[in-house]
């Protein structure tokens, strides 16, 4: 794993799970880390864990702003003079039924999930270019087949693999390599804070997350993705079946989904 060496890597959502493992394990390899979250003094007190002070930089930023990730690439860029991997990893999720939903909830998976993806991508593009770098979009097994009482969620995903596609066709003899890295469950703290039908926050997980893969191991098989240059890359068995499944057998698809989500603890449409 000598590439992360001195390696510039900016991981959005770096205060927790996935980000967080991937930011500790980038360090140990020796990159320079930028940790973006919303709670600067969270990302402060988490920043000796990923690597010494000259290495880590840590950037409070809120990637449904616009403004905040300009500022975010503009910094990472003055401290390290450069940008070689953008980790977009900040998302929001979701557990409601879309009849039950406050459009709010949509706008704000959307902000953050989507637009939060295209805002960082479009002010670190041109640096990633210059270094012939790597453009990363964290999204999920619901962004290849839908997950019912997660419609934000999964049009949320769908809509980032669609545009790093088409940003990977647009730059496909630049030397930048995109990677649409979908993880399947995955243990973190993303469900306790999913968005109930009214906005307010789930506040516990209907998983037992002690069975999931933790997000170290899959902060292992995204280096390994980007040490490789890969541009797709799908977790665990159960979400290359479902990919597999979803493209082949959509209709019988639907059926094991909806089977499969019902016998969740306090499944909205049991």
């Amino acid at each position: 794993m000598s590439y992360f060496e001195d390696k510039v890597i900016i991981v959005t959502g770096a205060s927790s799970g996935i980000g967080l493992a991937s930011a500790r394990l980038f360090g140990s390899l020796g990159a320079r880390v930028v940790m973006a979250a919303r709670r600067l003094e969270t990302l402060e007190a988490l920043a000796p864990s990923v690597g010494s002070p000259d290495k880590v930089l840590c950037v409070k930023c809120d990637v449904s702003r616009e403004e905040d990730c300009k500022a975010l690439v503009d910094a990472a860029v003055a401290r390290f003079g450069g940008i070689d991997i953008l980790v977009n990893n900040a998302g929001l999720s979701m557990r409601a039924m879309f009849k039950d939903l406050d459009l709010k909830v949509i706008h704000s998976l959307m902000d953050v999930n989507f637009w939060g993806t295209v805002n960082c991508t479009k002010y670190a593009l041109p640096y990633l270019l210059e270094r012939k770098g790597q453009l990363v979009g964290v999204i999920s097994i619901a962004g290849y087949s839908a997950l019912p009482a997660r419609t934000g969620y999964s049009a949320s995903k769908y809509a980032i693999r669609g545009f790093l596609d088409t940003v990977r066709i647009e730059h496909l003899k630049d030397g930048l390599n995109v990677l649409v890295f979908a993880p399947g469950y995955t243990s973190s703290n993303v469900r306790n804070a999913a968005l109930t039908a009214d906005g307010s926050a789930q506040g516990e997980t209907p998983l037992n997350e002690d069975k999931l893969m933790s997000a170290e191991e899959c902060a292992m098989h995204l280096a390994r993705a980007l040490r490789r240059r890969r541009s797709q890359v799908i977790l665990t068995g159960l979400g290359k079946l479902t990919v597999w499944a979803h493209r082949f057998f959509p209709r019988m698809t639907d059926r094991m989904t909806y089977s499969y989500i019902a016998r969740e603890a306090d499944s909205p449409f049991k």
